[in-house]
């Protein structure tokens, strides 16, 4: 979907011209549309809606774990579901960055051209990666307005989440967190099931 498709589909192009850097500008390009075609039809699906009400419940709670507070329903609830290190975030600037690196690639046949991008994926996923990170840390005006699109995209990925997502958020955090690392007033939230009522054979 992300790599052969668009890659197919470039050769459309030749009409216009044979340019190398241009066909591999415009593959980019078609890969962006479907990815963000993709993102926008997944989340009109009512069982993916859900999901991404879980997603906005993580980042309000990882919001409030990184200011400091006391990990709360009233407390995250209280935070933007909106977050720079996202996984959305990532994904779009894989696929911006891979516009940048593949656009030097030349133009081989479409099976060399598949292989390429497969290969590179690694390169690219890691150049991505660093880019976020420096996103996440850094309050520079420039990088903060370049991760902007991102942001944005995280109105489609995140939706408010229910009291009760945000208590398995806050739960799930807390798995993971060293028990000093939580800070006091933490809400505790785990489920208890209640006993199976057993039910007499006749």
């Amino acid at each position: 979907l992300f790599i052969a498709i668009p890659t197919g589909a470039a050769r459309l192009f030749h009409v216009i011209t044979e340019d190398p850097f241009f066909l591999n500008l415009m593959e980019g390009f078609l890969r962006l549309a479907i990815f963000l075609g993709y993102i926008w039809g997944i989340s009109r699906m009512k069982d993916i809606r859900r999901v991404f009400q879980y997603h906005g419940a993580e980042h309000k709670t990882i919001h409030c774990y990184e200011a400091g507070l006391p990990l709360t329903v009233e407390n995250v609830q209280k935070f933007s579901r909106l977050h720079p290190r996202c996984g959305t975030n990532f994904l779009l600037i894989v696929m911006l960055v891979s516009i940048f690196v593949f656009a030097f690639l030349g133009w081989p046949n479409l099976a060399e051209r598949i292989a390429s991008r497969i290969l590179l994926l690694p390169v690219v996923a890691g150049i991505s990666y660093e880019i976020i990170r420096l996103a996440g840390r850094s309050e520079n005006p420039i990088i903060q307005t370049a991760i902007k699109p991102g942001l944005w995209l995280q109105y489609l990925t995140t939706r408010p989440p229910e009291d009760e997502m945000v208590a398995v958020a806050i739960e799930s955090l807390k798995a993971v967190l060293p028990e000093e690392e939580i800070v006091e007033g933490t809400g505790e939230y785990r489920h208890v099931a209640k006993p199976v009522q057993e039910v007499p054979v006749p």
